[in-house]
């Protein structure tokens, strides 16, 4: 070995323990990586930084953002609320919820899709009193199943696309991964159905943790009927709208624009500028909202100073014992703010909170929801002595545009497909559409990106074409090949689909994409045979993160909700890696001959 390989090898075999260990952040360990590669004369300094325009980092942003777009629109929500019926059995929650999810991680990025899916499962699993480790496993296995059919499903496939375009001139399309991929997810997703979730210890299913440190309740709200509501003409006892047992939203009073909230029969006639007085949780009132075309009022007055919508937040937080706002109303929260803070919601447990929220008097434990800056908001509760609560999504303004963020998505994916630009355009010009539709701000575009696997990819690709230009990946390739040397070539490959996986598990798996695929190409190429079969391997292997919490992120992302520990995760991960390895092998040989 020269020295340039040495250093090369010693760099990345450091930065793979980082990785593993843990002890900093991944995109700490890989800047780091990156400037001890320039130091050490094996990267270019004026070449160094080239990564973070690389098409596979503008991509792999890009789908954050088209997520949380989706996401806004409430494209996901609309399809996981059409399988709430389909959890009566442990195996159809298993399967209704694990399907939603892998068919989403295909078009999504699959931490995105978990994101979404993870209340879905909390909730459902609250109503029907089952312990979340029988499905958040299952659910994050999913994920990472969905992500192997599509180019976008997950970060080592636009990567390995990325590097097939260095290699051959021409990167995998968007659909290039299905036919491996595709029967991967499904006999995957039966195996997690069927056989799988039987694999976690018991005593996991012993305790449900959904149940929240804290419990919301209901909200207190009040909206407007406009006169493009369906509601105007209607009586209530015509429209469900006094059943609490529906929606989950009860009708508790009517009252004019000047006038006290009133208690009003089912015979009541619904007006124009009709403000309802309405009980509901911040799940439920959101759909409420949308369905009958309702607006969302708030304490604000004329006077009340709007932040820039850009920075606006709803946040909720709890009236503490010692809070100034303890018997005072929604006037003290207008003056001690400098009316730049409006009371959208109020929760509150014991008595029935009947009343309009200008009538309210304010004692400890109400759970208030505000609407603010987001600049200051934090502030703003200190001063008036709240607790915020956890960070959840509170989006009850924001409009629902299903077929209009489903139109901007498919189109994209569409030019994408005939070849008239690249995805990565096709997903720029798909943020801008969402963002002229109003479906994301321009602060979400920067707030929803990742920016640590941003960092982790732009370090990492200069780094693994070290690897290349200093001829560290065709020499570690001859040394595995002439250690196979006589073995068919399916079992090289086995070989290194398997190698990937184990590396998968304990980095992450952009990083081992980024190191692996470059290998593949090279064992190919000392092989004289077609190097995509050994991409498909690295793609494959890459996404295979089932031994461990660490591996990828959605494992870790339910390892708390679900209590679970650091050993379960081999229990079902490591049958489906062995069913994983038996099935990808003779696909990929089939469908991509050497």
């Amino acid at each position: 070995m020269t020295t340039e390989q040495i250093l090369i090898s010693a760099v990345l075999c450091i930065a793979m323990l980082m990785f593993g260990w843990g002890r900093w952040r991944y995109d700490l360990v890989a800047m780091s990586a990156l400037v001890a590669c320039i130091l050490l004369g094996l990267i270019e300094p004026d070449k160094a930084f080239l990564g973070f325009g690389h098409p596979a980092v503008i991509t792999v942003a890009a789908v954050l953002i088209i997520s949380s777009a989706l996401k806004n629109a409430g494209v996901v929500d609309e399809i996981a609320s059409r399988i709430s019926h389909l959890t009566e059995t442990p195996i159809m929650h298993i399967a209704a919820l694990t399907a939603v999810i892998t068919v989403a991680s295909a078009f999504m990025n699959n931490v995105g899709a978990l994101a979404l899916l993870l209340p879905i499962a909390l909730s459902t699993c609250d109503e029907r009193n089952r312990s979340p480790a029988l499905i958040l496993m299952p659910l994050a296995f999913g994920s990472l199943l969905g992500g192997m059919m599509t180019l976008i499903g997950t970060p080592p496939n636009i990567i390995v696309a990325s590097i097939r375009a260095e290699h051959a001139g021409e990167a995998f399309g968007m659909f290039s991964f299905t036919p491996v991929g595709l029967p991967i997810a499904i006999i995957g997703g039966l195996f997690i159905t069927f056989v799988g979730w039987r694999l976690i210890p018991k005593e996991r299913m012993q305790t449900n943790t959904a149940n929240k440190l804290f419990e919301v309740g209901q909200y207190l709200t009040e909206a407007k009927v406009p006169s493009e509501s369906p509601l105007v003409g209607k009586t209530l006892g015509e429209t469900d709208l006094g059943d609490s047992d529906g929606a989950g939203v009860e009708v508790i009073g009517v009252a004019g624009k000047r006038r006290f909230a009133r208690a009003v029969r089912a015979s009541y006639v619904i007006r124009e500028e009709d403000i309802l007085i309405l009980r509901a949780g911040p799940d439920e009132l959101r759909d409420f909202l949308d369905q009958h075309s309702l607006e969302l009022l708030s304490s604000a007055t004329p006077a009340f100073v709007k932040p820039d919508p850009e920075n606006e937040v709803m946040s909720e937080g709890v009236v503490s014992n010692e809070s100034m706002l303890i018997g005072k109303g929604v006037e003290y929260i207008r003056e001690e703010t400098g009316r730049t803070v409006a009371l959208v919601g109020l929760a509150r447990n014991g008595r029935p909170v009947t009343q309009r929220l200008r009538q309210q008097i304010f004692r400890a434990g109400d759970v208030l929801l505000l609407k603010g800056d987001t600049s200051n908001i934090d502030e703003h509760f200190r001063k008036l002595g709240m607790w915020p609560l956890a960070s959840r999504p509170i989006d009850l303004d924001r409009t629902r545009r299903v077929a209009v963020a489903s139109g901007i998505f498919a189109v994209a994916i569409l030019l994408g497909i005939v070849g008239f630009t690249s995805l990565t355009t096709a997903f720029l010009l798909a943020i801008m559409a969402y963002v002229l539709f109003g479906i994301l701000s321009a602060r979400q575009i920067y707030d929803d990106i990742d920016w640590p696997v941003i960092v982790l990819l732009a370090a990492m690709i200069p780094v693994g074409n070290a690897l290349t230009t200093t001829g560290t990946t065709q020499l570690v390739a001859d040394s595995l090949i002439e250690w196979t040397q006589g073995f068919p070539i399916p079992v090289v490959l086995t070989l290194l689909l398997v190698v990937t996986m184990l590396l998968s598990d304990v980095i992450n798996n952009a990083a081992t994409a980024l190191v692996m695929a470059p290998l593949g190409i090279a064992m190919a190429t000392a092989l004289n045979v077609n190097a995509d079969p050994f991409l498909m391997s690295v793609a494959v292997g890459a996404s295979c993160a089932f031994l461990t919490p660490i591996g990828h992120q959605c494992n870790t992302l339910v390892m708390g909700p679900g209590g679970y520990k650091f050993n379960d995760y081999w229990r079902m991960g490591l049958p489906l890696e062995i069913i994983i390895v038996a099935i990808s092998v003779p696909l990929i040989l089939f469908f991509f001959p050497l």
